[in-house]
């Protein structure tokens, strides 16, 4: 009776997955700066400014939601 084990290394399957983890982290990161840099940036205008923008301060999380994470 022939027998066969087979053995699996997946350290490299771990490596690629970490990895993909740490740039989606990063990327997450990056994204929340634009989001929170753009949402400061807003917030500081005066509703004056924000109206010559063609803004109000009402959209603001929306702007600066689709500046960090695009228009999902």
């Amino acid at each position: 009776m022939a027998f066969f084990t087979e053995t699996h290394q997946n350290h490299a399957g771990l490596a690629v997955r970490f990895n993909a983890l740490v740039a989606a982290y990063k990327e997450h990161k990056a994204r929340r700066r634009v989001y929170q840099q753009t949402f400061g940036e807003l917030a500081r205008l005066s509703n004056r400014e924000l109206a010559d923008l063609g803004m109000a301060r009402a959209n603001i999380r929306s702007i600066a939601r689709e500046a960090a994470y695009g228009n999902d």
